[in-house]
């Protein structure tokens, strides 16, 4: 199930008695998980943004790992 978000309607006149313009402010907002704003990583924050090769090179660091770690 969607959760939606309702803004109320607010005048934008200077007189009480003339009728609210309805614009924007009146739309309903999908606020539902699937709705994405940002990516949850960047282009530039993968190996091939920070010019690596995307095999990485796990095994070797952890093969030489300085004596003083273990």
């Amino acid at each position: 199930m969607a959760a939606a978000l309702v803004l109320p309607l607010v005048s934008i006149t200077e007189d009480p008695g003339t009728p609210a313009v309805r614009g924007d402010d009146d739309r309903t907002v999908d606020l539902s998980d699937d709705f994405v704003v940002l990516p949850e990583q960047t282009a530039d924050d993968t190996d091939r943004g920070w010019g690596e090769r995307s095999g990485g090179n796990d095994d070797w660091l952890l093969a030489e790992r300085p004596p003083h770690w273990d």
